[in-house]
């Protein structure tokens, strides 16, 4: 039941881009069709003629692709065969309107299971679709996903840059960004798929895996602790886990976490070097220690 009284929490602001190298870190072109728009808005080169549209008022506005002959790259088309559905646009397009995923589970509380897991698969099948595209959302996170009658769509193409591209210092919102993007390291998809994780944890517990509070004491958490994944069960808690893996090489690709999803099953990465702790060492060479001086002192006497 919602609850008339309460009042939305204020979606967490972007942390702005880095200004500390003496230049204000431009918005980068994007390669695609897609473009920022105001909060709310979602912009696509899908309309005809090479129209965008946007997700408020639905009028037309131009989409320039950022490469002169370079035409627009089929994101929504993706997005779509991801998904199997045969008009399922939830990339962006041209009703992208609906309540922000961010108020809805601040009023309501946690995402019921069966629209958890569309929610999931159908944000995962958009992030797909914009790095088929070549590019990374950047700052993925509850408040930039709309939950429409026709199911979520990603908006808010905020800091948006091309897949290659590393970032210019920490950008995004801090309890969603990952921590290659805290520690000013090269930031790519491996760091929208963090997000995603991130964002799924916060629809099925009512919170983000790291907490709220101050920026630099939620990066922290970020970069040193494990995630709180809450009550989260199955599947969908191994997924999350795997793609709030500290280590960007480890975590699953956005196709990944699609196929993960229509199968019910965790996904599949490639197995890390097996490590042994440097105190088990030494435990091992003290038991062979033990062992082998009994059987000297077992051949002497």
């Amino acid at each position: 039941m919602r609850k008339s009284s309460s009042v939305p929490a204020e979606p967490e602001s972007p942390v702005p881009h880095d200004t500390s190298r003496g230049r204000t870190s431009p918005r980068p072109a994007l390669p695609t069709a897609v473009r920022t728009g105001r909060a709310g808005q979602a912009h696509t080169g899908q309309g005809h003629g090479g129209q965008a549209h946007t997700g408020r008022s639905g009028r037309p506005g131009k989409a320039r692709p950022a490469h002169p002959g370079q035409g627009h790259p089929p994101v929504t088309k993706d997005a779509m065969d991801d998904a199997e559905a045969p008009r399922l646009r939830h990339v962006v397009g041209a009703d992208a309107e609906g309540p922000r995923l961010q108020d809805v589970v601040d009023e309501d509380g946690p995402l019921p299971a069966k629209h958890l897991h569309r929610v999931a698969l159908r944000t995962a099948a958009a992030l797909a679709a914009i790095h088929r595209a070549g590019t990374v959302h950047g700052d993925f996170r509850p408040a930039n996903v709309l939950l429409g009658p026709d199911g979520a769509k990603v908006v808010d193409f905020g800091i948006v840059r091309t897949a290659g591209e590393a970032a210019d210092g920490a950008a995004g919102t801090p309890a969603y960004m990952a921590p290659e993007q805290i520690e000013d390291e090269p930031v790519g998809r491996p760091a929208d798929v963090f997000a995603w994780g991130a964002t799924v944890v916060f629809a099925a517990t009512g919170r983000p895996p790291f907490g709220t509070g101050p920026a630099p004491e939620v990066m922290r958490r970020v970069t040193s602790r494990r995630p709180d994944l809450g009550d989260m069960t199955g599947p969908l808690r191994d997924l999350a886990a795997r793609c709030l893996d500290k280590n960007p090489a480890a975590r699953p690709t956005a196709p990944q976490v699609v196929r993960a999803l229509r199968e019910g099953q965790g996904p599949m990465p490639k197995p890390r070097p097996t490590r042994i702790p440097r105190y088990r060492w030494r435990m091992m060479v003290a038991l062979a220690a033990v062992v082998i001086c009994g059987f000297v002192l077992g051949m002497l006497f």
